[in-house]
């Protein structure tokens, strides 16, 4: 089978490699679409979770079918249409992945529509679950032009809040508004919103996070989930201890530490939200898996509103 495998340089390229065995717990899915991310970008690199560049294979969502189930994993998994989460290995025809990290897919779903949700969707409701988000709260939404963002965005307004969103143009702007958002902030102004805000979906982290945290109303709730500004600057924990009368409340949220039940719960959610016509995925563009490197170039320079999707075959 073909998989798109970190070279030396840090490029991709397309190699012929063995087709992986399920393990025991494990099934093997054969890709209909294939989720870009910028975590790939990051791993690539080799600065995703320790895991050296060279020799690896991006890709922690594949939207396909299961071929085969190993020992001690369902048997009924066997022919259905799932959202795989490998953690690693998703741009190959196929993909071994635990049984416990897919979830089911309606037959009638589309794949590229179903990946352009995917992890994004499942961390942007998680984070907004984990913060109690409620009806009528003001909800402030970091990175909102990104893919985590964008369904933060979506699914807390879906959820009867106000969301002001802090993205880097008019024109992904424009988009968020027509995506439900009440506000827009240019995330290039000197200074954070003059507003206070129940809950901060962080997608970004970096040196301006201590400011943000200060935007907190009493006994509100700050979750970052993503990090691609950087580390914190140093004035996060002082400014937590300067409001700590505030009572706020900091949560640190990534994928990899749910649980299937969690995951499972969350999914039904997305989906719901999805079925009702309240919850859009939004996708950029699709590209060949021979062109996994372009996705890439995509996603480092920050081009796409919206998921880029692979498509194996």
């Amino acid at each position: 089978m073909r998989a798109a495998v970190v070279q030396p340089s840090g490029a991709l390229g397309l190699t012929d490699v063995p087709q992986p065995a399920p393990g025991p717990g494990q099934v093997l899915v054969e890709a209909d679409v294939i989720g870009a991310g910028y975590v790939d970008v990051m791993l690539s690199r080799g600065e995703y979770r320790g895991i050296p560049g060279p020799g690896s294979v991006p890709g922690v969502e594949v939207v396909g079918r299961v071929q085969a189930a190993g020992p001690g994993a369902p048997g009924d998994l066997v022919g259905r249409r799932v959202l795989a989460m490998p953690g690693l290995g998703g741009y190959a025809e196929r993909v071994v992945v635990d049984a416990d990290r897919v979830l089911p897919v309606p037959q009638e779903a589309d794949a590229a529509e179903t990946v352009a949700l995917g992890v994004n969707a499942l961390v942007a409701e998680i984070a907004l679950h984990r913060a109690g988000t409620a009806a009528g709260e003001h909800v402030l939404v970091r990175g909102a032009g990104g893919g985590i963002g964008s369904l933060a965005t979506q699914i807390a307004s879906a959820r009867g809040a106000e969301v002001t969103a802090v993205t880097s143009s008019a024109a992904r702007g424009e988009r968020l508004l027509e995506l439900g958002a009440a506000r827009i902030v240019d995330r290039t102004a000197s200074a954070v919103p003059d507003q206070s805000y129940d809950v901060v979906v962080d997608t970004v982290a970096g040196p301006d996070m201590g400011r943000y945290l200060k935007s907190l109303r009493d006994n509100g709730r700050y979750v970052m989930c993503g990090g691609a500004g950087g580390a914190p600057g140093e004035d996060l924990l002082p400014t937590l201890l300067s409001d700590f009368h505030k009572s706020p409340t900091l949560l640190a949220l990534s994928l990899n530490s749910m649980t299937p039940q969690e995951l499972l719960r969350s999914w039904q959610e997305i989906t719901a939200l999805w079925t009702e016509g309240r919850l859009t995925p939004v996708l950029y563009q699709r590209l060949a898996l021979t062109d996994a490197e372009h996705a890439l170039e995509l996603l480092e320079r920050g081009t796409p509103f919206g998921k880029v999707v692979l498509v194996p075959r």
